[in-house]
């Protein structure tokens, strides 16, 4: 049982955490995914990965923002993820937010790049204000495994000089 979760957490570790994501419904998706983490174990998350973005439409933005109350419903009864009302809830609404996001910077993307460097508390702010369910530790993993934040990779782990070669100049500094 040991060695499914290793590998389970060593592709994560050595192939996403850290690394920047280009692409918006991506970076939607880990938002997902780090604030249905809250109270539970990543293991728990990863391994729900694929129900996850079955769930929710492989992520996509533009979709689970036009989410209806019978959306809502089916992902209650989707034993596949993780059933919190305010979490789903928070999916939804976020999804919303980062289409007007995406309307006013181009991109979720751009608008996370227009506002960085900021520390991990001016991040929190602007999160807060932002989107729903989104508490420092939500933020602070967000960041870190999409690389906004250091701390995802010790300069002494194996994976480090692999995510600051992936991460752009502006991160570099």
């Amino acid at each position: 049982m040991e060695e499914p979760r290793r590998s389970l957490h060593k592709n994560y570790h050595d192939n996403h955490y850290g690394f920047p994501i280009h692409d918006d419904n991506e970076l939607f998706g880990r938002l997902i995914m780090e604030i249905n983490q809250a109270g539970l174990s990543w293991e728990t998350i990863l391994k729900k990965e694929a129900t996850f973005r079955k769930a929710y439409s492989n992520f996509n933005i533009k979709k689970v923002a036009a989410y209806k109350e019978s959306d809502r419903e089916r992902l209650m009864n989707d034993a596949g993820i993780i059933r919190n009302k305010l979490k789903i809830n928070a999916a939804i609404e976020n999804a919303k937010a980062i289409l007007a996001l995406q309307k006013e910077f181009g991109s979720f993307e751009n608008w996370l790049e227009q506002h960085h460097p900021k520390t991990k508390e001016e991040w929190v702010k602007l999160f807060k204000k932002t989107f729903k369910f989104t508490g420092g530790e939500i933020v602070n993993e967000f960041l870190m495994s999409t690389g906004y934040l250091p701390g995802a990779h010790a300069p002494g782990c194996p994976i480090y000089n692999t995510v600051i070669k992936k991460k752009p100049l502006w991160a570099k500094k």
